[in-house]
């Protein structure tokens, strides 16, 4: 007898149990160790679902590199720190990262690296990636485990994938948003009776229209403070990039990819990847809750230029064929520009008092 697909099971469990939190929903989703997204497939690239800034031009985990060095220096260059990377994807970051720390010889001889990451599928694809780099990495399944010292983190699209609540705003105030069963027993939303404090709502929400949808990220805000909280007692810096928006707003950002395009998001079950956007407000309101100092955040877009992307990409086109030069300048587009990743995506930078992370001490 076959076994049952994951979205029969998340049926038969809302059958048995009663109705999916949004947040529960998306746990099970991407993390069930048998039949999970992230879990059991290979998701970046051209083969998979979606593709992620490093891996479209080099350049970028390069630029992200100098702003470590930055960091470092910044930070008076201490003997020993733990270079941290949440989510680290199939490791092209990480190694196009160290490749620039070379040129700081004291910068890789102080790191000691550590992934965060939940995947033993990915983990095995990190570890090729980085089999020729200068540093050899210690797993980890959470952050908390990070051994102490100071630390140096990046975090490139791993807050989008948390879980978020959905509060939907009825005639009875917010309830939360959960999947439920259809009459023709298919998954659907509906609002359950759990609700959110009138005092978590800003002031210019509470009057939204009834069937508005306010998104929480309590898993995102509180790795953010745990961060924070690091940074404050052993010093050091975090640079925080995804795709989200600056101020707390209403809005559904739930979505779904399933083989490169946008799919409806109770359909695939466990083969198509969840995200949400990231509320960058609560996020940093988190980071100084556990005692860091937050920078004000910047588009991708930039936050590339003003680290010298143009600069190194014309560096990396010289002397080359047309078409490469053509391949290079489409990188920098799809990398920098409004209407691509440069708007959509936000960098956060969090740090230690007195730490200065360039560019962002040099934004007007």
């Amino acid at each position: 007898m076959p076994a049952l697909s994951l979205k029969d099971r998340i049926k038969a469990r809302i059958s048995a149990e009663g109705p999916l939190s949004v947040a529960r929903y998306m746990s099970i989703c991407l993390g069930d160790p048998e039949a999970g997204y992230y879990t059991t497939r290979e998701p970046f690239g051209a083969s998979g679902d979606f593709i992620t800034a490093p891996e479209v031009s080099q350049m970028f985990g390069e630029l992200i590199g100098a702003s470590c060095l930055s960091a470092y220096e910044a930070m008076g260059a201490p003997e020993r720190f733990q270079l941290v990377e949440l989510g680290p994807g199939r490791g092209t970051l990480m190694a196009d990262l160290l490749r620039t720390a070379a040129l700081r010889p004291a910068f890789l001889e102080a790191a000691r690296l550590n992934l965060v990451e939940t995947s033993p599928r990915l983990r095995e694809i990190q570890e090729e990636t980085l089999a020729g780099s200068p540093l050899r990495p210690d797993f980890h399944t959470k952050f908390a485990d990070i051994p102490d010292g100071p630390v140096i983190l990046i975090a490139n699209e791993f807050f989008d994938a948390l879980p978020i609540h959905q509060f939907v705003k009825t005639a009875n105030g917010w309830r939360e948003r959960q999947i439920g069963l259809s009459e023709d027993g298919g998954l659907i939303f509906g609002a359950g009776t759990a609700r959110l404090p009138d005092e978590a709502i800003p002031a210019r929400i509470a009057g939204s229209a009834e069937g508005t949808i306010l998104e929480t990220q309590p898993a995102a805000n509180a790795i953010a403070e745990d961060i924070g909280a690091r940074i404050a007692d052993h010093g050091g810096a975090a640079l925080i990039i995804d795709y989200g928006y600056l101020k707390t707003a209403p809005g559904d950002t739930l979505q779904a990819l399933y083989r490169h395009e946008f799919d409806d998001v109770l359909a695939h079950s466990g083969e198509a990847d969840l995200t949400a956007h990231v509320n960058f407000d609560a996020l940093a309101t988190a980071a100084v809750r556990g005692g860091a100092r937050v920078l004000p955040p910047m588009t991708q877009g930039d936050f590339l230029l003003r680290s010298g992307l143009l600069e190194r990409a014309g560096a990396l086109g010289a002397g080359k064929s047309r078409e490469e030069q053509e391949a290079i300048h489409d990188a920098v587009e799809r990398l920098a520009a409004p209407a691509e990743m440069g708007d959509l995506f936000k960098v956060l930078a969090v740090t230690g008092a007195g730490i200065s992370f360039l560019p962002f001490d040099s934004a007007p």
